[in-house]
């Protein structure tokens, strides 16, 4: 009679948390569970993951770009990167992915055609805030892979946009998509902010959160790994999330311990 009390607090509405769940699940049945669970990462905004720098805007955002797309598991498929300042849309192409759609046995594609490339946009001021740049190129490439699906994704395509960020944090980029969910300001002085850089982003950071602590625990990262790596403001949420998914112990969690491993 008791037991109401000491009922954990809802961390999200149950609807958002059961979407997630399925969302998750989805992805592992149309972009290769093998490849998450063998290959890819938790990405950070880092010297360890992204070294190096550029000699310019364009020299710098494509080599975040190219780092962005290993670590996705998509640096076989054919793109164009561009500056998003010299283009008023973004073009629509579909293209064919021959062999693996992710994974590092992924076949390089061979598109002459510039204008059959997929379109990757870059704002340069999104260089003074690489994490809001990461972010910004995952959910890109996150929208090319949703659109190879052979399903339609949980919650329809009237969803579409919280899908391809949900499915940016199963490529591994959940710090990157939690921490620039709000407005990161640019230092341009020791005691003002220059101007704000923004993420349209369309689940909020609480919900990323709560997906990343999904993805650890299928990928079996330890909180104390995690945790870290988040800004501090979202790091007690998300030590709760990680309970709370590991309290559900839904048929997802079993499919890791499952999973062949090559």
């Amino acid at each position: 009679m008791f037991s109401r009390f000491f009922k954990p607090p809802q961390l999200l509405d149950e609807p958002s948390i059961e979407w997630m769940f399925d969302t998750f699940e989805w992805a592992l049945r149309n972009f290769d569970a093998s490849v998450f669970f063998n290959e890819t990462i938790l990405v950070t905004p880092s010297n360890a993951h992204f070294p190096g720098s550029g000699s310019n805007a364009e020299g710098m955002a494509s080599l975040i770009f190219d780092q962005v797309k290993q670590y996705a598991g998509m640096q076989h498929w054919p793109y164009r990167l561009v500056d998003a300042s010299s283009i008023e849309s973004i073009p629509s192409v579909r293209v064919q992915i021959e062999g693996p759609v992710r994974g590092a046995a992924g076949v390089l594609a061979k598109v002459d055609d510039e204008s059959q490339k997929l379109v990757v946009a870059y704002h340069q001021e999104y260089l003074h805030a690489p994490e809001v740049l990461i972010a910004d190129y995952a959910h890109t490439l996150a929208h090319y892979l949703g659109t190879t699906a052979a399903e339609p994704p949980p919650g329809g395509e009237g969803n579409w946009p919280h899908v391809t960020e949900l499915l940016a944090v199963f490529l591994g980029f959940g710090v990157v998509m939690a921490d620039s969910a709000n407005t990161a300001k640019i230092r341009s002085c020791g005691s003002c902010s220059g101007p704000a850089i923004e993420r349209a982003n369309f689940l909020s950071e609480y919900d990323i959160t709560y997906a990343m602590a999904i993805f650890c625990s299928l990928k079996a990262i330890p909180v104390r790994d995690a945790a870290p790596q988040l800004k501090s403001s979202l790091r007690p949420f998300f030590k709760k999330a990680m309970k709370d998914v590991a309290r559900r112990k839904p048929p997802l969690l079993q499919i890791s311990k499952e999973q062949p491993v090559a």
